[in-house]
């Protein structure tokens, strides 16, 4: 299995703390950021990543360097547009790595190992976003519209009567799902708006006609890294893991 992860941004909202670093290796308890999203992954079976970098790049590439081993490798590719565009580019910049079954996650998003057991355990499709549920959603929050376990719609600005969970930023892609994506990615890079763009809005396209679902992870832990408070509280969650 091949692992993509987005960490080429900044991390702007983390000021000051990511005057000089990227948000990817800010400490959280006895690892970075970006090691805690390795460690999951290859908890498992992945044995192949690629990361996205930008922002402090070659700081980000001297700890990947020291991860590396016999049963994993990492490369990386370099986004110079990353404090122009959104995480689309960075999706198209890594392109090529798309060429068999893969997941996505998010820079900033760190999981418990059982996430992504769970994901891969979840039936066949093309593309699997994971979700979680809660009882109510900010507008920060990466809202989703479902039928059944069926993808229909996903954004921040969904309403409430049409929001049904949360995305956490984790996307499983199989069989003609990296296809599928990459395709789209190349028809909305070749717009005006495709530097502007989150890549979930081209996920929202694919799900107009082609079948997108879902794998609720509700019970298992997970925290997303975009405000000083979250760095608290992920910390917490990450205390008594490997």
């Amino acid at each position: 299995m091949k692992a993509i992860i987005l960490s080429a941004g900044q991390g702007s909202r983390l000021l000051p703390l990511t005057e000089g670093r990227p948000k990817c290796l800010l400490p959280l308890g006895s690892r970075t950021l970006i090691e805690w999203q390795v460690w999951a992954l290859t908890q498992g079976g992945v044995d192949e990543i690629a990361v996205v970098v930008g922002y402090h790049a070659p700081d980000v590439i001297t700890l990947l360097k020291k991860l590396e081993g016999p049963k994993l490798k990492i490369r990386t590719v370099f986004n110079p547009f990353f404090k122009l565009a959104d995480n689309l580019a960075s999706c198209w910049l890594a392109r090529h790595e798309m060429d068999r079954d893969f997941v996505i996650l998010n820079g900033d998003t760190v999981i418990e190992p059982a996430i992504f057991q769970r994901l891969q355990a979840s039936p066949a499709a093309p593309i699997t976003v994971t979700i979680d549920k809660k009882d109510a959603y900010d507008a920060d929050d990466m809202k989703v519209h479902l039928k059944g376990t069926r993808l229909l719609d996903i954004g921040k600005t969904l309403t409430p009567d049409r929001t049904d969970g949360e995305s956490i930023g984790m996307l499983l892609f199989r069989g003609s799902g990296p296809k599928l994506f990459t395709d789209t990615l190349e028809r909305i890079m070749h717009t005006p708006e495709g530097l502007k763009w989150w890549y979930l809005r081209a996920i929202a396209q694919i799900a107009e006609h082609h079948q997108v679902e879902t794998s609720n992870i509700e019970g298992l832990n997970w925290g997303e890294v975009d405000f000083p408070a979250d760095l608290e509280s992920v910390s917490a969650m990450v205390a008594d893991w490997g």
